[in-house]
């Protein structure tokens, strides 16, 4: 039987495809923001605002006390653009298509998956939420701290996963083996990595989720004056001149704890809050720290149960100067990821443009007189973003 020619538009179909299959936890997060990106490049720019719920609080009385609405957004830019070159003949497109994608789609998607999902993961440094296992390997239990946190903070029961560094899953697996539920299309429904069901997530794993250096915080941190709130936190009792956080830390604060979402009464709990920025402190010990979440101590917005004191403690989880495991539970509105259609060249070889559960990707293919060669580009143009950090939970293990 004689072989038939591969379209641009199979070849980009079927690099979607092992693209797609290659993304498990790009795959699991908010993806309804694509269609905000226009064919022929982006129609709101690079940037989409991304409207987050309105936030009220309840009167108690019969007196009207009417409140504004006041919407709060987060920006969604998309803006990295990554790809593989290649360098495919006119005989490479009369291969079958499994052949051909075995032989050269394999290996370039799954480099460019690779690139694109860690990037993805670095939204790991936006969540303060995080179950302390350092030095520990994972157990059930500490799954379902984290299951706790999400449902602590109002996250939908659907969407949720629980996506494994590979060690985790190590020292998961025999416990939960007997867990998943048995499910005879997982191999032709789910991505690379799929596990199973049980606890109410989704259970994947995944070879790509970094470790996280503490930073070496040094020194007896404090507080330093009363009444702060807001995105930065004034501090001493850091060893001078010392690297003293890494983005990413995850610390507390002595006697400030973290309210119900809703009614705003305290839990009890003490709020976590991470470093959004590297943190060195100067000669004297002091050191602005940037934070997530910030501090409202009243209002709609209402999350800890009031300001830290002067001189109250602060406690950075981990160990100092030593790196850990990630893995992270979350609902898939934690975070968003998003690809923009790329503008088609004229006159080229060849070009097509696909679009696959949301992921646009472009190919091109033009003939090189020089070499007598047919160099081809596979692009994609996409952007993450981190929307409701509340609704994930990092997993701090070994």
């Amino acid at each position: 039987m004689a072989n038939t020619i591969l379209t641009p538009t199979a070849v980009t179909r079927e690099a979607l495809r092992v693209l797609h299959q290659k993304l498990n936890f790009v795959g699991s997060i908010t993806r309804e923001y694509d269609d905000s990106f226009a064919r022929q490049g982006a129609k709101v720019g690079d940037t989409l605002k991304v409207r987050l719920p309105n936030q009220y609080t309840v009167r108690t009385g019969s007196t009207l006390d009417a409140q504004d609405s006041t919407e709060t957004s987060v920006d969604l830019k998309v803006q990295t653009q990554k790809g593989v070159d290649l360098n495919f003949t006119s005989v490479d497109l009369t291969l079958s298509l499994d052949d051909f994608s075995e032989r050269i789609l394999e290996p370039a998607m799954s480099v460019l998956a690779a690139n694109i999902e860690a990037d993805a993961m670095s939204m790991y440094k936006d969540v303060y939420n995080q179950v302390n296992n350092h030095g520990a390997t994972a157990t059930f239990a500490k799954i379902l701290q984290g299951r706790k946190i999400l449902v602590d903070n109002l996250a939908p029961l659907a969407g949720r996963t629980c996506n494994l560094n590979t060690q985790d899953n190590v020292d998961l697996v025999d416990a939960l083996k007997g867990l998943f539920n048995d499910r005879t299309n997982i191999s032709k429904q789910y991505r690379e990595g799929y596990m199973g069901r049980t606890a109410g997530f989704d259970f994947m794993e995944n070879t790509l989720w970094p470790s996280h250096t503490v930073g070496t915080k040094a020194g007896t941190p404090l507080v330093k004056g009363a009444s702060q709130s807001g995105a930065s936190l004034i501090t001493d009792g850091w060893t001078a001149s010392t690297a003293a956080l890494t983005a990413g830390d995850v610390f507390t604060i002595a006697g400030v704890y973290r309210v119900h979402p809703e009614t705003k009464q305290s839990t009890g709990i003490l709020q976590q809050f991470v470093a959004t920025a590297d943190g060195v402190a100067d000669g004297s010990g002091n050191l602005t720290v940037a934070i997530s979440p910030a501090i409202v101590t009243t209002g709609a917005t209402q999350n800890v149960s009031g300001s830290p004191a002067d001189n109250a403690a602060i406690t950075v989880a981990g160990t100092a100067s030593t790196p850990h495991g990630i893995s992270m539970a979350y609902h898939k509105g934690a975070f968003a990821f998003a690809s923009a259609d790329m503008v088609m060249p004229r006159g080229v070889d060849f070009a097509a443009r696909e679009v696959f559960d949301g992921v646009s990707m472009r190919i091109v293919r033009q003939y090189d007189i020089n070499n007598d060669k047919f160099p081809c580009r596979l692009d994609v143009l996409y952007g993450y973003q981190t929307l409701r950090p509340q609704l994930a939970c990092r997993l701090a293990n070994n």
